[in-house]
């Protein structure tokens, strides 16, 4: 006789029998206001919201502040903490060995940016279906305070001197990289966040999110572009954006007709985007390109979901991984019989 789940009705549970605490992670031990807290918080209430269970989420991370967020979030779910710049060959791994959880990884400006790039841009060509996100404050908070690769090229902290360097745009890398979702945002607007972390986590491919995440340490300067008095003064959204799961009821009535955009995803979920004062579509990588190059030229923070192809099969999609996780295959089913391997042979000498 199996126990009915609480009705979320009644109780403060949600659809899994989940209250929000089964999201929660340790307290955090990063300085109090930094904006790696704040994304914690939206990954639990997008998780929670989106009836996922803790223990079929796979975490991953490299090194640095960023690094440390997975401890304050879905503490009850895997984890797995890598070398730096490294988290993406971890993620590949670990995701072939059991492509049934969903994968989150964060990751830093310096994780990803520097010595990460090239394990980045393979994982998004590859399109591995997982959640990368890269909290992104221009500064290598870590070991106080050094220029990342993303800080913009003028700026000047006490100790560092003046940046020499154009910035790394990590959307932009993603997007010539053939992402299939890039995203950015900005930890001081936590709505925007957490619609957009549910989209990701529904798409079936490689989902990268670049948040703005202000250092209240060692970069929180008013004309820092990482900044949280920038970020609220200067954030372009390209779009109200808001995530419907599947099988509900889409209501829209409060979007005049011709207004707005559904995006449909491979689950049968959808992304519905409110035009704003801009002509965009998400959908459009040559006008996704074209809108962050023109971001830069005027010291813009556009966010919003830049591009997305639901289409497009994931790195699953292509090797026809079977339905049984590899780590539970038995190893019969694995092995190659003597007869083939003597076939192999013969045929190679």
């Amino acid at each position: 006789m199996t126990t009915p789940l609480p009705n979320p009705a009644i109780q403060n549970v949600n659809k899994a029998g989940l209250s929000r605490t089964d999201y929660k992670g340790l307290p955090s031990t990063l300085c109090q206001g930094c904006g790696h807290n704040g994304i914690a918080a939206q990954i639990v209430a997008a998780c929670y919201e989106m009836n996922l269970v803790p223990e079929k989420v796979v975490k991953f991370s490299g090194i640095g502040c960023s690094s440390k967020s997975p401890t304050y979030f879905l503490g009850r779910s895997f984890s797995f903490n890598g070398l730096h710049g490294r988290m993406p060959s971890l993620a590949l791994g670990g995701m072939f060995a059991d492509h049934t959880l969903k994968a989150i990884g964060v990751s830093g400006d310096g994780d990803t940016a520097s010595i990460g790039l090239g394990q980045f841009k393979h994982m998004v060509r590859r399109n591995l279906p997982m959640v990368y996100i890269v909290e992104n404050n221009g500064v290598y908070g870590l070991t106080k305070g050094q220029f990342s690769a993303t800080a913009e090229r003028g700026l000047q902290l006490k100790k560092q001197g003046t940046n020499p360097y154009l910035p790394v745009d990590i959307a932009m890398e993603a997007l010539i990289s053939n992402a299939t979702f890039v995203a950015r945002s900005f930890a001081g607007d936590p709505r925007q966040v957490k619609e957009l972390l549910k989209a990701a986590i529904a798409h079936n491919g490689i989902a990268v999110l670049d948040i703005i995440s202000p250092c209240v340490t060692f970069h929180n300067h008013e004309n820092s572009f990482h900044s949280y008095s920038f970020g609220k003064e200067h954030e372009e959204p390209l779009h109200e954006i808001s995530y419907v799961p599947a099988k509900e009821d889409i209501t829209v009535e409060d979007f005049e007709e011709g207004t707005t955009r559904e995006v449909v995803m491979h689950d049968g979920s959808q992304v519905v985007l409110k035009k704003l004062e801009k002509e965009y579509d998400p959908r459009d990588r040559w006008q996704a390109l074209h809108m962050l190059e023109d971001a830069h030229s005027h010291d813009w923070l556009v966010t919003g979901l830049i591009y997305v192809d639901p289409e497009v099969p994931s790195l699953f999609d292509i090797y026809n991984i079977p339905e049984t996780p590899l780590n539970r295959t038995p190893n019969e089913k694995l092995r190659p019989s003597r007869e083939a391997l003597d076939e192999v042979n013969r045929l190679m000498f």
